[in-house]
């Protein structure tokens, strides 16, 4: 089982104005909530673990999440609203965000939920904002522990939204406390020189592979990825499609590499620290091909296992 930690709420697109104002086309979204769907589309057992609204919008999520076959035993229903983010996109398809959740249901998880974590615990994922403001951060914090120390792979993606917290220096606290306690680190090169402007990914790679990381992934959208181990580097370009937007497209590329490491056996600590260059490769080419599938679709689309090639 991989465990998913962290908000599921709406993403509100434009749909254009009307005689009285403006439609909206609101969907089911949040980094980690995208992250467990893909897992799921993509054929692994996943529990999404999260508070959710008890209100229309919070019956929404809850029926999507078990339409998809996401396990619900660590999902939390609370008495807040649910949170929505507004999404505008540009020219090219890349989205601009605007938050309203300061007292969402997303950040009311209680550290209550980790007794309804399941026995066998291969991997955790956690990142966006949920990591960085609370009460939810300090529950999924000791989530990450809890799962760690059964001896499950930890997979983090910072996935910055400065919408919701604007202080930088809170995003890169918690990346530093994470860096011992993650195994796989997968962050955008958009969020990495707004963390570290002037530091050259080659030295960060180093460094934070010293403090524990065993696999680190930069993803640069159309420019493909790159991955780092303590042996090896690996560059693959990105999947050459028509682009409608790239809402989604971290998730699906995130949700891809975890099932490509499942697939082969891979998806433990020491599955990281044995990988190979043609491996890494193959693991990356399939993560850029779901996350161009995504791309090629309007909003959080996420691509099932039978549209992408075989292991």
């Amino acid at each position: 089982m991989i465990i998913v930690a962290g908000e599921a709420l709406m993403d509100v697109f434009d749909a254009g104005a009307t005689p009285t104002g403006q439609a909206l086309d609101a969907r089911i979204g949040g980094s980690p909530y995208n992250v467990a769907l893909g897992l799921a589309r993509l054929g692994q057992p996943v529990a999404f673990c999260g508070a959710v609204a008890r209100g229309f919008l919070g019956e929404r999520l809850m029926r999507s999440i078990t339409d998809e076959g996401i396990d619900t035993r660590c999902v939390q229903r609370v008495d807040a609203p649910c949170s929505v983010c507004f999404v505008g996109l540009d020219a090219a398809g890349v989205p601009r965000y605007d938050f309203v959740g300061d007292r969402g249901a997303d950040r009311q998880l209680s550290p209550a939920v980790l007794d309804t974590l399941p026995s066998q615990v291969q991997a955790v994922h956690v990142g966006s904002y949920a990591m960085v403001v609370e009460p939810v951060g300090g529950t999924q914090r000791a989530l990450v522990d809890a799962c760690a120390a059964r001896g499950a792979l930890v997979a983090y993606d910072p996935n910055v939204r400065l919408v919701v917290e604007p202080d930088l220096d809170r995003w890169r606290a918690v990346l530093d406390a994470m860096l011992p306690r993650t195994t796989l680190l997968k962050i955008s090169d958009e969020d990495l020189h707004a963390l570290y402007p002037g530091r050259s990914e080659a030295e960060l790679a180093q460094a934070w592979l010293a403090r524990g990381v065993r696999l680190f992934v930069v993803t640069r959208g159309g420019e493909g990825a790159t991955a780092y181990t303590a042996t090896q580097r690996v560059e693959v370009p990105s999947a050459r499609v028509t682009v409608v937007d790239t809402v989604g497209a971290g998730d699906t590329f995130q949700a891809a590499l975890l099932t490509g490491l499942a697939e082969r056996g891979l998806l433990s600590p020491q599955g990281l620290t044995d990988l190979d260059a043609p491996t890494i490769d193959a693991l990356l080419r399939f993560a850029a091909t779901a996350a161009g599938i995504t791309c090629s679709r309007r909003g959080a689309d996420l691509p099932r296992r039978s549209e992408l090639p075989a292991a």
